[in-house]
């Protein structure tokens, strides 16, 4: 069964951050030159929350307010979902669609070691579904190759 550990260990190891004092147009800044759609946001060496583009649509833009004035503290979700690297990609695509988040930080022992998106989960998914296809279809083409003798 393929795990949150596998499909962490396939994506590149960067971890991308930002501190929750920092502006948003900083974090803005950080997701353009990464080409990310969230950071997460660290204080001291702890998960305080994640910022995502949806947060700056929602709370910067429609309210009127200035990315180069406002801190990420301000924006951030806090009460942040995370999953750890032994559940099955099934369940954390399960927990993802529940909660509705897109981005989700993988935790072990109280350190951050990753972040998966619903765009992860998804591709490892049909790669893990393609490849059990393929097994299946190679058993039944072996097993019509096969013959029983009866008489060894």
């Amino acid at each position: 069964m393929l795990k949150v550990r596998d499909v962490i260990k396939l994506k590149r190891s960067d971890i991308w951050s930002i501190g929750p004092d920092e502006t948003a147009y900083k974090s803005l800044e950080i997701m353009a030159d990464k080409d990310i759609g969230a950071l997460l946001v660290i204080e001291g060496k702890k998960l305080a929350g994640i910022f995502s583009e949806r947060d700056y649509a929602r709370k910067v833009i429609l309210k009127g307010k200035s990315s180069r004035e406002t801190t990420v503290r301000e924006l951030m979700t806090t009460g942040v979902y995370t999953i750890t690297p032994d559940k099955s990609v099934e369940e954390c695509m399960a927990l993802m669609t529940t909660v509705h988040c897109r981005h989700m930080p993988v935790i072990e022992k109280d350190q951050v070691i990753g972040i998966v998106t619903i765009g992860d989960i998804v591709n490892a998914i049909i790669a893990d579904q393609k490849i059990k296809i393929s097994d299946l279809e190679n058993y039944i083409k072996g097993s019509e190759y096969i013959t029983v003798d009866d008489n060894p």
